[in-house]
């Protein structure tokens, strides 16, 4: 991998067919599952909403959006939104979004991991919660990091 090529790593057969499908239906019907939600965000090109589900990460009382997989299609799309909806059941909050430097990620990915490692783990490409700084430092920029502020 270059230092141009963004890491993206693509979920299993399981992940993508039962496990995220799983998450989702029960998301879309308000019931959140360890903190899902589904993420809704305008296409940078199209303007259209896309969805996704994602684990909502709370962290000394702000929220975070962390992309286990990489630079994936939502993490470009946020990018030039500057925000989107965080949607559960009918609910949906708007938010505004803010992308964490890589230097402020070690805290983040290893909280994000103490909660998720069981289903996100495989993408960390060894690193766990309890990783070092190092680590954890070393594999931030593979993995964006939002904060989101709800309108």
């Amino acid at each position: 991998m270059s230092s141009t090529t963004p890491h993206v790593r693509k979920p299993g057969w399981f992940t993508n067919n039962v496990l995220n499908k799983t998450v989702a239906w029960f998301t879309y019907r308000g019931i959140s599952v360890w903190g899902s939600r589904v993420l809704a965000v305008r296409g940078r090109s199209s303007g259209e909403w896309r969805t996704t589900p994602v684990n909502l990460l709370t962290v000394n009382g702000n929220d975070y959006l962390v992309a286990p997989r990489g630079h994936v299609q939502w993490t470009r799309n946020m990018r030039v939104a500057g925000g989107g909806e965080l949607r559960l059941g009918s609910k949906a909050e708007p938010f505004t979004a803010e992308e964490i430097p890589d230097d402020e990620k070690p805290a983040l990915l290893r909280a994000y991991l103490k909660r998720w490692k069981a289903e996100v783990g495989v993408f960390f490409n060894g690193v766990g919660p309890d990783s070092s700084d190092a680590d954890l430092r070393r594999i931030a920029p593979d993995h964006p990091v939002f904060r989101i502020t709800r309108r």
